[in-house]
């Protein structure tokens, strides 16, 4: 099985990918420890496109977390995903989300995270998820992808859809 899990920041991607791998015995692959080193430096970028194509040539079945619209082996990640599941959460939702992630493993580094990357959030971030992250280049990015693969794409809009699915899967149920 190959997933691709996309959507807001704050939408619970991570956390839905990781029971994705657990449920698939696929090794999942955060997209944010590619983008960035330690203290939140980013990474080079023919590194990064590296480590993901050595990732990708790698595994028969995976469960890739992230967004990098048009990078990382944007194309060939939807291309050969079985399902692509896009997590387009409201706002509020998200930086709520967000609030209560930063609360619990403040001063910690996440395994989604790079290493020395601890969990923060400021107004940049706030923003980002308010605003900028939704921006119309975004939405019509997600949009692009339902219409270029129609058959994979299953968006969820709510916390509850998006929460069944670990159990849709595995009950074979079509997502």
């Amino acid at each position: 099985m190959k997933l691709l899990v996309m959507g807001y920041s704050g939408a619970g991607k991570s956390t839905l990918a990781r029971a994705l791998g657990e449920q698939y015995g696929c090794p999942v692959l955060h997209l944010d420890t590619v983008q960035f080193r330690e203290n939140w430096q980013e990474r080079d970028a023919q590194e990064a496109e590296a480590l993901v194509e050595a990732f990708l040539n790698g595994n028969p079945g995976w469960v890739i977390d992230g967004n990098y619209l048009g990078r990382f082996s944007f194309e060939r990640r939807c291309r050969e995903a079985d399902r692509i599941i896009q997590l387009l959460l409201p706002r509020h939702l998200c930086l709520y989300r967000a609030i209560k992630r930063y609360v619990q493993n403040r001063g910690t580094v996440r395994e989604s995270m790079a290493a020395g990357c601890e969990e923060k959030i400021d107004w940049e971030f706030i923003r980002w998820i308010l605003w900028e992250g939704r921006a119309s280049s975004y939405r019509q990015g997600y949009r692009a992808i339902q219409m270029a693969y129609p058959g994979k794409v299953l968006a969820c809009t709510s916390s509850r859809a998006a929460g069944s699915l670990p159990c849709l899967m595995e009950r074979g149920e079509p997502v």
